[in-house]
């Protein structure tokens, strides 16, 4: 698949299938897209990969975190949302001091990142979608995770392989959108 098929071709899908990368696998998917921009080269950001059991400890402290007493269908609903995906990739920026490089900036490279290991992992015939919402701010959440003050959680790629043999129905791809007025000049 070339580049410009990936892109137009890319989906967030659901549901997706039990299967998932190896950890072996995904260090090589991480390693292809941490050649996203990144000024100073800083790598200000650290996955959390979850899997199995650990998706129901998230799920736990999700509901824990939103309140929702043990039992009922809030916190039911909450526990379940993890396991919509086999893995969960969390995704943190861990901004470091640089006299060059403001944290907004690392924040955008921790951004261009997870957007290019989505495309590396829809290339390699996966799915990831990436997930966001209040939870990344719960204290439980981010205990578990191991937030550190400075960093931020920014959501999580929920990652699976994609439903049907390879080759079946494929995605379509989308109409370039219309961009024209997104680019000005100075009056």
């Amino acid at each position: 698949m070339d580049l410009t098929e990936a892109i137009r071709s890319r989906r967030s899908t659901a549901p997706v299938t039990d299967a998932a990368p190896t950890d072996a696998q995904l260090y090589d998917y991480l390693a292809l897209a941490a050649h996203s921009p990144d000024h100073a080269g800083l790598r200000p950001w650290r996955l959390v990969a979850l899997r199995g059991g650990d998706r129901n400890r998230l799920g736990a402290a999700l509901a824990d975190g939103f309140g929702d007493p043990p039992g009922s269908p809030a916190a039911a609903k909450a526990a379940a949302r993890p396991l919509r995906a086999p893995l969960l990739l969390s995704i943190i920026c861990c901004p470091v001091e640089h006299p060059k490089v403001p944290r907004w900036e690392q924040l955008a490279a921790t951004a261009a990142l997870v957007a290019t290991l989505q495309l590396v992992l829809f290339d390699a015939g996966w799915t990831a979608m990436w997930r966001t919402g209040p939870g990344v701010e719960l204290a439980p959440v981010r205990q578990l995770l191991g937030v550190g003050e400075t960093e931020q959680l920014l959501g999580w790629l929920y990652t699976g392989g994609r439903t049907g043999a390879p080759g079946d129905n494929p995605p379509e791809n989308r109409a370039d959108p219309d961009v024209r007025g997104k680019i000005t000049s100075l009056p």
